[in-house]
């Protein structure tokens, strides 16, 4: 089983402000739409408020929340207490690649202990004012190819290009 992040980051490593995106640019939610439908996405309590409740459990996913709230219930989803206990989820289910999706600190965590086996970057080229980041990464670490490269139109309005990083062993 491959685990991988999916985010969207700016220049300045903002992934959100206020418990919410910044950007609109529904070419970049298309492909996170098409990347993880049919598969397990995992993401902190936060992340998961942050959703617009009807988009809430993501559709045609198996939805895992890690909280440190041990009575925090979600319709739908699995609820979590820790990272260890979400791997364990995975055990019962048959995918080949599992979703990281966020927030800031699940990344962080999941980066830090080694779990992640590629990352799918949308590098938006603006700087935006956040209050939650994407931790660093060394990228010499990692195998890049691209994706996918867009110029801002009416419908996405910042240049944006996504991005494949696959851990070098």
């Amino acid at each position: 089983m491959i685990i991988s992040i999916i985010v969207a980051i700016s220049k300045n490593q903002v992934i959100g402000k206020n418990n919410q995106l910044i950007w609109h640019l529904p070419k970049d939610m298309k492909f996170f739409m098409d990347t993880t439908m049919d598969t397990v996405v995992i993401m902190g309590r936060k992340n998961y408020e942050s959703i617009p409740i009807k988009y809430r459990p993501l559709k045609n996913r198996t939805n895992v929340i890690i909280t440190r709230n041990k009575s925090y219930k979600a319709k739908g989803c699995t609820v979590v207490n820790s990272i260890g206990e979400s791997l364990k989820v995975l055990n019962n289910i048959e995918n080949k690649e599992v979703f990281v999706i966020g927030g800031g600190e699940i990344y962080k965590k999941f980066l830090e202990k080694g779990l992640i086996d590629r990352m799918y970057i949308t590098h938006i080229d603006e700087y935006f004012d956040g209050d939650t980041f994407f931790p660093e990464v060394n990228y010499e670490s990692w195998k890049s190819s691209e994706i996918l490269v867009h110029n801002k139109d009416e419908v996405n309005p910042h240049d944006f290009k996504i991005m494949v990083y696959d851990k070098l062993i």
